[in-house]
């Protein structure tokens, strides 16, 4: 989930490290010498030849896969930018298709796949240098939600989960920062405590200030449907100047959504399974 990282001054919760260890940064110079211009995933090469301690997080290559849809500038069926005020405009022919095909392959429902694409596309537009992947978007909705159906919801076509996806409190439990209630419980009905919403599990001051209507139709964004909820989470992740095409970057960035070296595992994980299957889509 998106919560700022603990304060020096409180404790970590269990299960979350820092990025900043002696080995992971050597890791990280092996795999940046290990990048060819022009990207393609080496971190299995990097691993057959220099096999590190399965505690180390992997620092994953920038990954430059097909590009959704396939779709050239200017070309029928090319993804709209944010404002364009066309709610229909994000259904697009050669995109759909591309999700429809790699849902199949990767058990990731064509929704998802499509609203991932469209903040891909969008931010190659928005801020080109941070090279974020709908790749990487799917690892993090992998993990926060199975795509918005954990639970056996459904997306429905609008992105929206068939009941919402509302987290537990952030009362301080044990492993759970205490964030005491900023919305008035308004996304997350909860008039105490905040709580982590929708298929990318924003908490509310988060959302508040990164999120936007994917479709540009005017209205107010929703943490609970898919294609806000990934525009925000790409906003995210790019924010403070980040380039997502870096190991250094991509890691942090994921680190900063949730600060747990098992988190980065994961996300690099799913998300390196899902661009691989997309290069024979």
């Amino acid at each position: 989930m998106v919560v700022p990282p603990p304060s020096k001054t409180e404790p970590r919760p269990p299960g979350r490290g820092d990025a900043g260890n002696l080995v992971g940064r050597l890791a990280l110079v092996l795999l940046l010498l290990a990048f060819v211009a022009g990207g393609a995933w080496a971190l299995g090469a990097l691993n057959r030849s220099s096999p590190r301690p399965a505690a180390d997080p992997p620092f994953p290559v920038p990954f430059q896969e097909v590009q959704p849809g396939a779709a050239a500038p200017g070309a029928a069926g090319q993804v709209p930018t944010p404002g364009s005020g066309d709610p229909e405009a994000a259904t697009v022919e050669p995109l759909d298709a591309w999700a429809a095909s790699l849902s199949k392959k990767i058990d990731v429902p064509a929704r998802a796949l499509r609203a991932y694409a469209v903040a891909d596309l969008m931010m190659r537009t928005q801020d080109p240098s941070c090279r974020i992947s709908w790749a990487t978007l799917a690892g993090i909705g992998r993990i926060e939600s199975h795509h918005g159906t954990i639970g056996g919801r459904r997306l429905d076509e609008a992105g929206r989960p068939s009941s919402p996806i509302v987290g537990i409190p952030l009362d301080g439990s044990p492993g759970v920062k205490a964030i005491a209630d900023s919305d008035g419980g308004v996304l997350d009905g909860d008039t105490t405590w905040d709580r982590a919403v929708g298929p990318m599990q924003f908490i509310p001051t988060t959302w508040a200030r990164y999120a936007v209507r994917a479709n540009g139709d005017g209205q107010s964004p929703d943490p609970q449907n898919i294609d806000d909820a990934a525009l925000a989470a790409a906003r995210y992740l790019c924010s403070g100047g980040r380039d997502l095409g870096t190991g250094e970057g991509w890691w942090n960035a994921v680190l900063d959504y949730n600060n747990s070296t098992e988190y980065g595992q994961n996300v690099y994980s799913g998300a390196d399974a899902y661009a691989r299957a997309s290069l024979n889509t």
